[in-house]
């Protein structure tokens, strides 16, 4: 999903155990909590939004809905960011995006997400409304104003340069730099 270091590159390749180490010398109860993954990400100063959309990271992968990231979902997250697939990364975008839970994408949570990542980012190349009516006039056929699961899928698999922006917008790689980094910082104190 876009380029990354040497590192991220590599980080499936690691066994198990210095994984699991790395884990638990950043999350010693053997959980993330919302607040831990803010924490970790210094996430101080941001925007409603871009706070907003940590938080719907976080909720996504807290797979089990019980408010922490244990081991299992944190390895089962990197895996997905790194070498999952088209459609389960497509899969992972769609629940994202769906910030209600309603089964469907509305042009509102599309680019209140948008929005989100740029303030994270800090790259401001294109305004998140131009991005979001690129999408819905190419997926939405219908003309409905939202987008189901299956729309969203093969709406972006039909078209190579949404998919690509996708793919680059949602690039969580800078996410797991920071974590590592973080990690790596407090193994050396």
């Amino acid at each position: 999903m876009g380029s990354h270091s040497s590192s991220l590159d590599d980080i499936l390749e690691e066994d198990m155990h210095h994984w699991y180490t790395k884990f638990m010398r950043e999350s010693p109860s053997g959980l993330i909590t919302l607040f831990e993954l803010k924490s970790m990400l210094e996430m101080t100063g941001m925007s409603e939004e871009a706070s907003g959309y940590v938080d719907q990271v976080f909720f996504t992968f807290d797979m089990d809905g019980d408010g922490y990231i244990d081991f299992v979902e944190y390895i089962a997250a990197i895996s997905l960011l790194l070498k999952g697939e088209i459609n389960q990364k497509l899969k992972w975008y769609f629940k994202l995006f769906d910030q209600d839970g309603n089964g469907k994408i509305d042009r509102d949570e599309m680019e209140t997400i948008f929005k989100a990542i740029q303030d994270i980012t800090r790259i401001y190349d294109i305004p998140p409304e131009e991005i979001v009516n690129l999408i819905y006039e190419r997926i939405d056929v219908h003309g409905e104003g939202e987008l189901t699961l299956e729309e969203f899928i093969s709406g972006a698999r039909e078209h190579p340069d949404i998919m690509d922006m996708l793919s680059k917008m949602m690039d969580l790689t800078h996410v797991l730099e920071i974590i590592l980094k973080g990690q790596k910082r407090k193994a050396v104190n």
